[in-house]
């Protein structure tokens, strides 16, 4: 018990309620995120491309606004950007479920009962929720700065990698939670249970505004502060940063491929194995995986460079995108020695690969960018850090509707006869994300070896100096 209560003490109280509201908010985010394809398509009535396309630029948007918004934070100080976060968060989810009940056509009552709830087919009303939406992308953005930024402010040199690997720990186990309840409101209430998980995420978002109101004091204030001019020249200058830069490319790589557990896998899934499947628990084995292995990944490797884990990570991504392959390739209904359909199995396998390359990668890599801000700027650069999820996120997002579109079609769209051969090369979209990996894994030896050398060489010209 006095370990226990020590261990805490090493970090302050701001500390751990930024990341008791990150567990909250990561529940909320991720409850809606796993079924966002399903919920514009099945509720909202968008085709794959189009389903694709607008969760693919929410995504990018949630990832590239921090930049932003993490040096406004600076200035307007944590606090009060967590307050306002939050609020547009809450506000946002609601809205998501509320939308559907107030569109032309969408009374509930109109279908008899709640578990035939068939969407918004013929309606153009349906794009209101590109406003909704934006709610939720400006809250996040925050969320994406701040809470990194308080763990890089809330700690030092001596334990940020613990902070960090906290922090990443605490990530998984809200996606872990918000994922879980989709099940179980997807079977009691059909199609309408997409809608209600939205309620779900507004009590979390609520329920950490409360925790940031009255329990949040970081010991860290607010920065000088900066100019609109100001952060544009910080912006050009983080652009210029070749070696970042550089990197983020080469890891976006890593996060194309990460991010098919949204955009490709639940309509995969159901689609190839029946609705009785899964998707939502399927994703669960990743933030699983990373919870019980990135703390003794982050310890055993923690004399070893960050790029030496990142490393290791990336190469273990082709096996994950082989393993999701592989499921097709198998055939029959189930594995004979486990009752589970074999696309169903080798899925959860495939992600079971990628959430050990996720504890390689994304704790190291943020640990990476930290050191890398200057003083008071830490909002700032850790916004940056999510620049590879902002181009992942438009490329794996629209590519992947285009790959269901022509590999793995919505069953709604083809004739009785077109269903006999339509999936038989549906493993070729995970072959396509297979090369996408390699060629990250490659990269990333290159990059490390051309920096390695670089850095020698500024070596040798100090010391001649």
């Amino acid at each position: 018990m006095t370990v226990l209560v020590n261990f805490f003490k090493r970090f302050s109280q701001a500390f751990w309620v930024a990341n008791f509201a990150e567990l909250l908010e990561r529940a909320a985010y991720y409850g809606v995120f796993i079924v966002i394809t399903l919920y514009l398509s099945r509720i909202l009535g968008f085709t794959d491309v189009q389903a694709a396309t607008v969760a693919g630029t929410f995504s990018a948007l949630l990832y590239f606004l921090p930049t932003f918004t993490g040096a406004y934070a600076d200035k307007i100080g944590f606090k009060t950007s967590l307050i306002v976060a939050f609020g547009l968060l809450t506000v946002g989810y609601a809205g998501l479920g509320v939308l559907p009940t107030f569109l032309e056509g969408a009374g509930l009552a109109k279908y008899g009962i709640t578990t035939e709830f068939t969407g918004l087919k013929e309606s153009n009303s349906k794009y209101i929720i590109l406003p909704i939406m934006a709610l939720i992308i400006i809250g996040g953005s925050f969320i994406k700065s701040v809470i990194t930024g308080t763990v890089a402010k809330e700690t030092s040199t001596a334990n940020r990698a613990t902070g960090f690997s906290i922090f990443y720990t605490i990530v998984n186990i809200g996606s872990f939670s918000g994922k879980t309840i989709v099940k179980p409101l997807r079977e009691a209430m059909g199609n309408v249970g997409l809608i209600n998980i939205s309620y779900f995420s507004a009590g979390m978002t609520l329920l950490a505004l409360v925790a940031i109101i009255f329990f949040f004091r970081p010991t860290v204030r607010s920065g000088e502060g900066k100019s609109i001019k100001e952060i544009w020249h910080a912006f050009i200058k983080v652009l210029g940063n070749a070696r970042l830069i550089i990197l983020i490319i080469i890891i976006t790589g890593f996060w194309m491929v990460q991010h098919q557990l949204y955009a490709t896998m639940p309509k995969y899934v159901l689609r190839m194995a029946g609705e009785g499947a899964s998707p939502s628990w399927y994703a669960n084995v990743n933030p699983l995986v990373v919870f019980t292995t990135v703390g003794l990944i982050t310890a055993l490797l923690r004399k070893r460079s960050a790029l030496f884990s990142m490393t290791i990570g990336m190469f273990i991504m082709p096996v994950s995108a082989f393993m999701m392959a592989a499921g097709n390739m198998i055939g029959g209904e189930t594995m004979g020695f486990i009752n589970m359909h074999p696309i169903a199995f080798m899925m959860i396998i495939g992600i079971a690969f990628q959430g050990l390359a996720e504890s390689f990668i994304s704790p190291r890599f943020l640990e990476y960018f930290s050191l890398q801000a200057p003083k008071g700027e830490e909002g700032l650069y850790l916004g940056f850090s999510h620049l590879h999820s902002f181009i992942s996120s438009l490329l794996g997002f629209i590519s992947s509707g285009f790959l269901l579109e022509r590999y793995c079609p919505d069953p709604l769209t083809l004739t009785e006869t077109e269903k006999l051969t339509a999936y038989d090369q549906a493993h070729y979209i995970w072959f396509f994300f297979v090369g996408i990996a390699l060629v990250s894994a490659i990269s990333l030896i290159i990059y490390g070896f051309v920096t390695k050398k670089l850095d020698a060489n500024k070596e040798i010209v100090s010391a001649d100096a």
